[in-house]
């Protein structure tokens, strides 16, 4: 269906894919209706049209994912429907938009305007569209930047039939909220950024509302248990920071939040050393290790407590672009491990294959990914580019 709508599209300015993607999951599943096999199909497409004569333009970026299994994977989201303003040393964006902070490789702690869409990828890249006045400031030293946000977004979790969760799905028709405003509460953030020494990029930032990291509260009182999704407000101070050294990339983000009960510090930081030229040839191999540390320790509700990344990123810099990314997890404090490849490369001018593969290894009991210890899978996908 969505391929017959690629000329028209096309022709009308619109740029984007349309995917197929098959998930399979080799391990017999733990939980009752969970499936071992997920065939989807999805179509993210963007038009931006500049007004004539006009420093404004508008931005629209639909998402659409149909998964044969999961309904709560089926959905349709706006990562950014936006009016954009470029006037002298400002920039102002109002409505639906997409930010990006963070350096790391690993895991972006930092990183906190939009929400996560969970039933895309266990691995947090993918987010929904936040409503948002996103005023950009430049300066000569760097960027001030202004946000208010005045609606919430909630995190989307696997349904019944789906896998990467726990042995009770998650109710998100029944959240809750700390603010008595709900999804309504008006949230703010700033940052301040700039690069200094030609190869210091440096990130100070500021968020106050309610957190994107909802609190699973046990519910018994019907019939079936249940979790609820459960939206403190918080307070987070975050920096991040990226030297650039000749063949070494070092990276820092750590964050400081105040939310109910628990005020804590996290940090992720290491560096990326890369080889070029393989063997005389056009490939790069960079080397990649970081830290994660949470000052909560073995009662913080992540896996990422005290715990080493190690990885490389091969590029081969030919014309089909194609590039391998691989690395695991290590817990420094239990036997826990986990292991991760990513691969892509394009196929002719308008088509690219992407796979992924993810492996849970030997989890500690105690660990908050231990429900997922038979959720090892590999995924395909093809995409037509237009």
């Amino acid at each position: 269906m969505f391929c017959l709508l690629l000329p028209t599209l096309a022709a009308a300015g619109w740029r984007g894919n349309v995917a197929l993607e098959g998930t399979a999951y080799p391990n017999d599943a733990l939980f009752p209706a969970q499936k071992d096999r997920f065939p989807a199909m999805s179509m993210e497409v963007e038009y931006t049209h500049p007004f004539h004569n006009s420093d404004y333009s508008l931005t629209v970026t639909p998402f659409f994912r149909i998964d044969d299994f999961d309904q709560e994977r089926t959905h349709a989201d706006f990562r950014e429907l936006k009016l954009h303003l470029a006037r002298n040393d400002w920039e102002w964006d109002i409505g639906l938009i997409k930010v990006f902070w963070g350096v790391t490789e690993s895991r972006h702690l930092v990183d906190i305007i939009n929400q996560t869409d969970l039933v895309e990828n266990l691995d947090g890249e993918d987010k929904l569209g936040q409503p948002a006045l996103h005023g950009l400031w430049y300066r000569d030293w760097g960027a001030l930047e202004f946000f208010a946000l005045p609606g919430f977004r909630e995190r989307t979790f696997p349904g019944k039939y789906g896998r990467l969760r726990g042995p009770l799905p998650v109710d998100t028709g029944r959240a809750r909220y700390e603010s008595t405003d709900r999804d309504q509460h008006l949230d703010y953030a700033f940052r301040a950024s700039g690069t200094f020494k030609d190869n210091w990029d440096v990130g100070l930032s500021w968020f106050s509302g309610t957190s994107r990291d909802p609190v699973l509260q046990l519910d018994a009182s019907g019939r079936r248990p249940r979790l609820i999704p459960f939206y403190p407000l918080i307070d987070q101070l975050g920096l991040d920071l990226q030297a650039t050294l000749e063949n070494w990339l070092w990276k820092l983000e750590a964050i400081y939040r105040d939310q109910p009960d628990d005020a804590y510090f996290a940090e992720v930081g290491g560096f990326e050393y890369t080889f070029y030229g393989i063997a005389d040839s056009a490939a790069d191999l960079g080397v990649l290790m970081e830290y994660h540390h949470d000052s909560r320790g073995r009662d913080a509700p992540t896996p990422f407590q005290n715990d080493l990344f190690i990885g490389g990123r091969w590029a081969l810099n030919d014309a089909q672009s194609a590039e391998v990314l691989a690395g695991g997890f290590f817990d420094l404090d239990q036997t826990s491990r986990s292991w991760r490849v990513e691969a892509s490369r394009r196929i002719g001018q308008n088509w690219k294959i992407s796979a992924e593969m993810q492996i849970f290894d030997r989890l500690d009991p105690r660990e908050p990914q231990y429900p997922l210890r038979n959720d090892d899978f590999v995924r395909l996908e093809l995409a037509r580019y237009f």
